[in-house]
């Protein structure tokens, strides 16, 4: 994935079924995951300089994964790709009101739901990880609190790297809208995080305007109907 890339690598996930939790309300519910591709990495900086010309946060290099970037930020950047790579672009957005819709039947690059993230981070393990921790994540206990490049821990069964560690991942889902408005959904733990917050079920919140320098995304394509 560096600059001159012509396209991220995007990996097959298979259709499932997943259930998701929520800890603060002891709340639990299944949801049915259709088949999707994923990106293999987070999107790295040097994939979202070639495209939006911009290197936002404060550490920087190609192999980096994007940080310091909003919700916003990163639906942007989905259908900027997407006319670049000769897709149509999943979201409608009125920049007046930033109001937003998916169009599902698009083919362009987009943010997974929460259920896809969950069920492909899985890659059909039940535990807290899809393998011992240190092997796979980049957290606060090995990570010399700073970013690392994508792909330098081992990938899951379903070969997707960082998908716990490193930077946490804007997710389409608003996490609760009657209590937080529209806070969008984050998942995977981040650099400076501590073990128990690098789970698969591990969910965080952030308003979607909001730039973090441990929270990037990943990519998603709906798969060919």
């Amino acid at each position: 994935m560096e600059t001159s890339s012509p396209a991220p690598e995007m990996t097959a996930v298979p259709a499932g079924r997943v259930t998701l939790s929520d800890r603060r309300t002891r709340r639990s519910w299944q949801v049915d995951v259709e088949p999707c591709l994923l990106g293999a990495f987070p999107v790295t900086q040097g994939l979202y300089a070639a495209v939006t010309g911009e290197r936002p946060g404060a550490t920087h290099g190609d192999r980096l994964p994007v940080e310091g970037v909003s919700w916003w930020d990163a639906v942007r950047f989905c259908n900027a790709l997407s006319l670049r790579d000769g897709h149509t672009p999943a979201y409608h957005l009125d920049d007046g009101t930033e109001k937003i819709l998916w169009d599902e039947s698009a083919d362009g690059y987009r943010l997974p739901t929460e259920a896809e993230w969950e069920h492909a981070c899985r890659a059909g393990s039940t535990g807290p990880h899809y393998a011992p921790l240190d092997e796979i994540a980049w957290y606060r206990a090995n990570s010399d609190e700073r970013l690392h490049e994508v792909g330098g821990k081992r990938p899951n069964a379903w070969g997707l790297y960082d998908m716990l560690g490193n930077v946490w991942d804007w997710c389409w889902d608003v996490y609760d809208a009657e209590v937080y408005g529209s806070y969008r959904v984050l998942r995977g733990g981040g650099w400076f995080d501590e073990h128990w917050s690098c789970r698969s079920s591990a969910r965080r919140r952030s308003h979607p305007s909001y730039r973090v320098d441990d929270v990037g995304f990943r990519l998603a394509r709906s798969a060919v109907r």
